[in-house]
């Protein structure tokens, strides 16, 4: 007896799959290795930045008050009484026309509150004149107008990328509290299947959705562990989910999930006693992705179809395995942009096609069935086209969503 599926909408698939998410706690590690990871605590301002009233370029630190009357006609001369580095503090305490040279960075001597940087001076052996009058604080970085002692500047939460960095080591965090990395497997299914180290044969492919996903968890951080292939034999592969399953935190199939003769997971999940969330969902390509819960383990059963099974793993495993991670942001970024090419079959179901983003316009990426290979390896973004009874003509503004970006942003409702 064939299995009734009914479809459920993409928005309805990503809710059902983010309510199982949940936080698998937090460790602690070295700035040096903390890129890419999610904060598990807030970056707490351990002092102002700057650190003290400083100059933002090299020149000269000057009494204001001193330059008042400088014109073209009336040029000040200011004599010059030290010379201090970045990290070197002066020792003199600015009178009248006194100046201190000064180094980006420096922090100004006593007294002095305005800088004038080189080019707007002509300068001697032991001094300088100016034409113009300069007003307190002008050219002037002041002690904590970046960041304030005791502000939370970034939010537990957020990707470590190399700006966080920076602010790590800038408040001394040596060792940061970031969270713990779900166990990922990949499992990939079905006999037409042969190592990419293997000739080709009759009836048979190669198997790319295994390296494929295992790129995009690299992409998020993440490692995987690789569960090879699995034959069409129903106890065979029960014993290997059933293994993969309890070693991981969610398990990632490859093929098996549609309804022919040799796809076993619909009864593999029953096995397990799994809780099947959705096993069809109204889109393309991807229609027959499933998701299964078991013991509190994920098992995302994803098409074989290598363009369904990408579109499957950025649409439901990315954001569960972010919110997993304790992130803030979870969902693809999203935009809108200009159809450049007609796209005008209908399609019941909502279409996500690779695509070829510019920043204004976007096309397909080539062959867009959902085993088409090359238009992945083309795209960097994915063109969302509601379910209807029309299609969609070139200069039509579509949503977009963008692949490869660093942090997500809230749910798009697709």
């Amino acid at each position: 007896m064939i299995e009734h599926r009914k479809p459920i909408p993409v928005s309805e698939a990503v809710q059902k799959v983010m309510e199982h998410a949940h936080s698998i706690g937090a460790e602690t590690v070295s700035l040096e290795h903390s890129y890419n990871r999610i904060l598990a605590e807030p970056i707490v301002a351990g002092h102002a930045v700057p650190p003290f009233d400083r100059s933002p370029y090299d020149g000269f630190a000057i009494i204001s008050g001193s330059s008042r009357e400088a014109s073209g006609d009336n040029r000040i001369r200011f004599e010059i009484v030290d010379h201090i580095g970045a990290g070197k503090v002066s020792a003199e305490v600015l009178s009248g026309n006194q100046a201190v040279r000064i180094m980006t960075g420096a922090p100004l001597p006593k007294n002095a509150d305005a800088v004038v940087m080189f080019e707007q001076t002509v300068e001697s052996t032991d001094s300088f004149t100016i034409r113009k009058p300069f007003e307190k604080l002008e050219n002037v970085s002041l002690k904590g107008e970046d960041v304030q002692q005791g502000e939370v500047v970034i939010e537990s939460g957020h990707l470590i990328h190399p700006g966080t960095v920076a602010l790590l080591a800038t408040f001394g965090y040596a060792q940061v509290q970031v969270a713990k990395q779900p166990v990922v497997g990949i499992l990939s299914t079905g006999t037409e299947l042969l190592d990419v180290s293997e000739p080709l044969a009759p009836g048979k492919i190669r198997n790319s959705n295994g390296p494929m996903i295992a790129a995009q968890l690299a992409r998020m951080g993440l490692g995987c562990k690789m569960y090879g292939l699995s034959m069409d034999d129903l106890d065979q592969s029960f014993t290997i989910v059933k293994k993969a399953a309890a070693e991981t935190d969610c398990l990632i199939t490859t093929g098996g999930v549609s309804l022919g003769d040799f796809d076993f997971l619909p009864a593999i999940y029953e096995r397990l006693g799994a809780e099947v969330l959705f096993n069809k969902v109204a889109m393309r390509p991807g229609s027959v992705t499933t998701v299964a819960v078991a013991a509190g383990k994920y098992l995302f059963g994803l098409s074989g179809n290598p363009s369904a099974c990408f579109t499957g793993f950025e649409l439901f495993v990315r954001p569960a395995l972010l919110k997993m991670r304790g992130a803030e942001k979870r969902y693809l970024p999203h935009t809108k942009a200009i159809l450049a090419e007609d796209f005008t079959k209908a399609n019941p179901f909502t279409r996500f096609i690779r695509a070829v983003y510019d920043g204004e316009f976007i096309k397909p990426a080539g062959f867009n069935k959902s085993n088409a290979v090359a238009s992945i390896a083309k795209g960097n973004a994915l063109i969302v086209l509601p379910g209807g009874t029309r299609g969609f003509e070139k200069g039509d503004i579509v949503d977009v969503l963008l692949l490869g970006m660093e942090e997500g942003s809230a749910l798009w409702k697709l």
